[in-house]
């Protein structure tokens, strides 16, 4: 039988071990870390569970159709809850606002909140729909380094309606043209985080990411994030995939331009494919060392990254939900400290992620689970102990302002982690949590291909290649990855 290897056992890995078993190979995932999941992981601080990553979950589609390949029932394995509001909005001004995620209740609270126009918001959120349901099959369901996409029915469509994408205008000239208050603008702004990039730098089309939440919903799985991983490393030992823990890949072996297995401190292990989950750039630095690079592709804008606190807060706060985003005052500024001057912001815009408002187990009665994240720049020489240090005085003053309280009396469990701490940890290059950023309307062409052009039985899946990182696209880039492979062999033929 025909064997592959995958390098990483993240969302990604998981999914694309999934369908490679699913197509005939005997597979065997290779992984550094003890537990599989990468970035979807958790741990505790005394009675409190934390989600560790990954916080947002849309598209669970992408997650049950793993089951269903095999002829199992999702929900005898996986399960999950739709939000009735995708975020709780605060500014400091007194200003909060809960974003319903059925559009058309969301369009009326926008306008008797903000004084918005029905009809433009409406409008809004209909091209938005209409750039994703034009470029979805183009730029996330397919590669777009194969010749066959780009003389497809989708592609004809989409070039069509081509100057209905804002390729060539920011996100932020697509909202201000769209909306009068700047708290709105802002809003939809934040949307450019979802990849890691800069609302004033990545292109308009980045305007349909709210349709993810509102169009399609948002969702919150049963026992926390890292249940996605638990339940699809589960279905992955039960289907014959094997795992090695704790056995770093220490480069991928290759003879006369064809892949032929991994070298680990273990041994040599065969393969007809290989397939790496790991951080783009970092592959071809330990893994490829004397194969050929796209400088182009690697030397690309890092996306951001984040420092995180992870509070025992021992009080509730019936004001927040799953979602909460406390808004900086100045939010050009924001972005621009942290993609051009290399640091975190005076006054940054603080996320907070509850996980016991739906999982209630996550913390004791009557407390709360925060997860407390900020924007920041990727690793590249800060002093990171001294910047936590202060960042963490700004989001006590911002939270205290907002929730008018003392929240640093609340606090009785802690831990933390900046970008150098989430490199060493998932070995994405600087820490950035997307791989590149995609400030460039030509982002989605420069990413790294699923497939290498001179290596055959090589390739790539995850976050920092096609079409991205955050959960729905790693899913998606493990089934473009696998489709680009061909089913195993028959033994005998």
């Amino acid at each position: 039988m025909s064997k592959a290897l995958v390098v990483g056992a993240g969302i990604a890995g998981l999914a694309v071990a999934l369908r490679l078993r699913k197509k005939g190979y005997t597979v065997a995932v290779f992984e550094g870390n003890a537990y599989p999941g990468g970035k979807l992981h958790e741990f505790s601080l005394g009675p409190y569970r934390f989600d560790w990553g990954p916080s947002l979950f849309t598209m669970p589609h992408l997650v049950t159709e793993l089951f269903e390949l095999f002829n199992e029932q999702a929900s005898e394995h996986f399960n999950y809850i739709k939000k009735d509001h995708s975020c709780f909005y605060f500014w400091e001004d007194g200003t909060s606002f809960n974003a319903s995620t059925k559009p058309d209740l969301f369009a009326k609270s926008l306008v008797s909140n903000f004084g918005e126009n029905k009809v433009a918001v409406e409008n809004y959120l209909q091209k938005n729909k209409k750039k994703y349901d034009l470029t979805a099959k183009l730029f996330l369901e397919s590669s777009l380094h194969k010749l066959k996409t780009y003389i497809s029915k989708d592609t004809l469509k989409a070039l069509i309606n081509f100057k209905k994408l804002d390729l060539y205008g920011t996100l932020n000239d697509v909202n201000t043209t769209s909306f009068n208050n700047p708290k709105i603008v802002q809003l939809f702004n934040r949307y450019a985080t979802y990849n890691g990039s800069d609302p004033y730098k990545t292109p308009g089309i980045m305007s349909m990411i709210p349709h993810l939440e509102m169009d399609m919903g948002t969702y919150f799985p049963e026992g926390g994030m890292h249940n996605i991983t638990k339940s699809l490393y589960k279905l992955a030992i039960s289907q014959g995939v094997q795992f090695y823990f704790e056995e770093r890949v220490e480069n991928i072996a290759i003879t006369n331009g064809k892949v032929t297995g991994i070298n680990t401190r273990v041994g040599y292990y065969p393969a007809d494919v290989v397939v790496t989950n790991a951080d783009i750039a970092a592959t071809y630095k330990d893994l490829l060392v004397a194969q050929k690079k796209n400088k182009r592709t690697l030397n690309q804008e890092k996306s951001s990254s984040a420092i995180i606190f992870y509070w025992g807060i021992a009080r509730s706060f019936p004001e927040l939900d799953l979602h909460n985003i406390f808004f900086s005052s100045d939010y050009q500024k924001e972005f621009n400290a942290i993609f051009n001057e290399k640091k975190p912001p005076e006054d940054p815009t603080v996320y907070i992620n509850i996980s016991s408002k739906n999982s209630p187990k996550d913390a004791p009665k009557g407390c709360e689970n925060w997860f407390v994240m900020v924007n920041a720049p990727s690793a590249s020489g800060q002093d990171w102990d001294r910047i936590k240090s202060r960042v963490r005085k700004k989001i006590i003053e911002k939270t205290n302002k907002i929730l008018g309280t003392d929240i640093e009396k609340y606090i009785v469990e802690e831990a933390s982690l900046d970008p150098l701490q989430i490199e060493k940890k998932t070995g994405s290059v600087g820490g950035a949590l997307y791989g590149a950023s995609s400030n460039s309307k030509f982002a989605a062409f420069l990413r790294h291909p699923n497939f290498s052009s001179h290596i055959s039985g090589l390739y790539f899946c995850g976050g920092s290649v096609h079409p991205g990182g955050g959960i729905p696209l790693c899913l998606l880039s493990a089934k473009i990855t696998s489709d680009l492979i061909q089913d195993a062999p028959i033994h005998g033929t």
